[in-house]
């Protein structure tokens, strides 16, 4: 199981860690920590809901044309994890030769930076 299989949260935007709890997520610009609850799968078992923190907010981003090769100055940061630690559940109702253990990250901080898809699922337009 690899990190990149749990399909995390990310939108983008920080300059240090914050609490989410008592801020409007929709007027929040930063990075964060925020409770994320996904459903946890394998072939041969039942789902469990599983409740952890990933990281969201906002990032800086800007594009900018210059005259020479590759004609464009860029510079993309996303929210994303700073410090991670993995935490192991076993799911429910397995049939006897599946592995009943999925293992997932819980983010501990979070900051801006360029997107590794070593923990993120890193998506381009």
């Amino acid at each position: 199981m690899t990190l990149i299989s749990l399909h995390l949260l990310i939108l983008c935007s920080c300059w240090n860690t914050y609490a989410v709890s008592n801020i409007s997520l929709r007027t929040f610009i930063g990075c964060a920590v925020r409770e994320f609850t996904f459903l946890a799968r394998k072939p041969g078992c039942q789902g469990l809901r599983v409740t952890t923190d990933a990281c969201w907010g906002r990032c800086e981003t800007w594009e900018k044309p210059i005259l020479d090769p590759p004609h464009i100055d860029a510079y993309h940061r996303v929210c994303t994890y700073n410090e991670t630690k993995l935490v192991t559940v076993k799911l429910p109702n397995c049939i006897p030769d599946a592995d009943p253990f999925f293992t997932y990250p819980v983010a501990i901080r979070c900051d801006c930076g360029v997107c590794s898809t070593a923990t993120t699922e890193c998506e381009t337009l």
